[in-house]
């Protein structure tokens, strides 16, 4: 996915020669990787604080015992294969 914001940059003209974060600054542009993150959590705040139609059992395990902190900690499930690994609620619970 990086290398579709790189190649679209790229085909700017008077810009192409810069460094990919030159060229980023200057058409005002954030990482697509940091857009991703920021609509991921923010899309979690809304599964958790009940916003949306979807219910957070779902997406997220949650730890009710509430040993340390506060009682909404999420669970990363665990897989064996890569398949899941970078699924929407283990990509969220990474970051």
């Amino acid at each position: 996915m990086l290398g579709v914001q790189r190649r679209a940059t790229k085909s700017v003209r008077d810009i192409e020669d810069l460094k990919y974060d030159d060229r980023l600054k200057r058409l005002g542009l954030v990482r697509l990787e940091n857009r991703r993150l920021r609509s991921d959590l923010m899309e979690t705040y809304k599964i958790l604080m009940e916003i949306t139609a979807l219910t957070e059992s779902c997406f997220f395990d949650i730890d009710d015992m509430g040993f340390r902190g506060h009682d909404s900690k999420l669970f990363k499930r665990r897989f064996r294969l890569d398949v899941r690994k970078f699924v929407f609620s283990n990509r969220v619970i990474n970051s």
